[in-house]
């Protein structure tokens, strides 16, 4: 397959599969005469299997290692199981933050009067 035909397929631009080519994470199976890459239905498989590592937000170092333990069949399910808990945790750790910056901005955006006078509480608040 063609880089547009594995693109469409893998449901990634042609961008991100040669960057992907690029660093390695997943290379084309060949070259054609004229030197365009040429890909296979694993080179896909990997490419979707990445795209939806991605989407769940594991980095492009954690993608690849996660692509190594999926290669692996005599990989031990520990290995992938302790990578996914790492995730679990930065999400849980993000989830606190992100909760603890609704909760300011709640407070500052409340304590507004939103009126044509020119103080602004949400202002000094972040001033501070």
């Amino acid at each position: 397959m063609n880089i547009g035909a594995v693109s469409k397929a893998a449901d990634l631009p042609t961008k991100t599969v040669r960057y992907y080519a690029d660093i390695g994470l997943v290379v084309p199976s060949a070259r054609s005469e004229n030197g365009y890459r040429v890909y296979d239905e694993s080179e896909v498989c990997k490419l979707v299997f990445v795209r939806r590592a991605r989407s769940f937000g594991f980095s492009v170092d954690e993608c690849r290692e996660l692509l190594g333990l999926y290669e692996d069949h005599g990989r031990s399910s520990r290995d992938v199981k302790k990578i996914t808990l790492q995730r679990i945790d930065e999400i849980e750790q993000k989830m606190k933050e992100l909760k603890s910056l609704h909760k300011e901005l709640t407070h500052l955006a409340s304590s507004c009067q939103g009126d044509d006078r020119p103080n602004c509480p949400i202002l000094s608040g972040l001033s501070e």
